[in-house]
């Protein structure tokens, strides 16, 4: 049977894709495990507990602020901020990113929840510094690490991946057309599923298509 760990299992995507999984699922999170990404010790901790194989590793924690919201012009960024998002959709990624390695399966696949906002090539519209700059950040450590996964985990994939907008807390306010989480889990677990070792390391959106860094 499949094995998949899915890292952020309390959010709205992450339970969605715990429940879309079809096979054997462990779900971690900060709320059922204590899994606080921002705290070295605790990734150790949590996540050195958990025995691999896995055939399929989500990584779904992201914050989209740390009180303020978004920043709608450039006077509004504030360093601590900032540093906050960072340390969640950057830094956090990272350091659970250190535990793929012995986690994952040969042949695995790992998706990493992203965002199109963090695309530099399809930035047309400015604002929304520190969630760009962060998922930009968690783009880069997702490519580095599906280059080291090449190596070490032959036939693997590792993908950054765009949700959608979806109906979660997250979005609360927003009133762009939303996915729900069961539909959004849905079409990301298809492009993970049917994308092919040559493609690791990419950007796709829920709908498998490119979206430029």
């Amino acid at each position: 049977m499949k094995r998949i760990l899915v890292i952020g299992a309390s959010g709205g995507i992450g339970a969605a894709l715990c429940s879309v999984a079809g096979g054997e699922v462990v779900g971690l999170s900060r709320s059922g495990d204590g899994l606080d990404v921002t705290d070295p010790a605790s990734v150790e901790r949590v996540l050195g507990s958990v025995e691999g194989p896995f055939d399929v590793i989500w990584i779904a924690v992201g914050i989209l602020s740390a009180g303020q919201g978004p920043e709608k012009s450039l006077s509004q960024i504030d360093a601590q901020e900032m540093a906050d998002v960072m340390a969640v959709n950057s830094i956090g990624v990272a350091l659970v990113m250190r535990h793929v390695p012995r986690l994952l399966a040969s042949g695995g696949r790992v998706g990493g929840l992203s965002a199109r906002v963090g695309s530099i090539g399809d930035n047309g519209l400015g604002g929304w510094h520190a969630y760009r700059a962060s998922k930009a950040a968690v783009n880069q450590i997702i490519r580095g690490a599906s280059i080291e996964l090449k190596r070490t985990h032959k036939g693997s994939v590792v993908l950054a991946l765009h949700p959608g907008t979806v109906e979660t807390e997250f979005t609360a306010g927003y009133k762009a057309s939303k996915l729900s989480p069961e539909e959004s889990a849905t079409k990301l677990t298809a492009v993970l599923e049917g994308a092919t070792p040559d493609q690791t390391g990419q950007f796709y959106d829920y709908a498998g298509k490119a979206i430029p860094w």
